[in-house]
């Protein structure tokens, strides 16, 4: 048996973008920074989530830069060729099963602009 469960709190770094695809799907993307339990002045971990559909809209509408959020989903890696040298890249993200607003209204307004994770 394998599992790919992937649980993680962060800050999100940046502004949700959303993309509507052709097909009918919503696609949003943005990264999160989770700090580690060790010590405060490490650097934080950075990981590309991908949501889909109705999460995506949801995270969309409620996630800024800054806010706390709560996901769960599973690790994947994208891969593609290189447009100018060929070679082949992979990049690792999240795909989002679920998406946790952990940011009150009041913090939320607070966060938008910062940079401190």
């Amino acid at each position: 048996m394998s599992l790919n469960i992937v649980h993680l709190v962060g800050r999100a770094g940046s502004n949700p973008e959303i993309r509507y695809l052709d097909s009918g799907k919503i696609l949003c993307k943005f990264n999160i920074a989770v700090n580690r339990r060790s010590k405060k002045e490490d650097q934080p971990d950075w990981f590309e989530l991908e949501i889909w559909d109705k999460t995506a809209e949801i995270a969309a509408n409620y996630v800024k830069k800054g806010s706390l959020v709560g996901i769960q989903g599973s690790l994947k890696i994208d891969s593609w060729n290189d447009k100018t040298t060929g070679n082949k890249r992979t990049k690792p993200l999240i795909r989002v099963n679920n998406l946790d607003l952990l940011t009150s209204k009041k913090d939320s307004e607070s966060n938008s602009g910062s940079d401190d994770f």
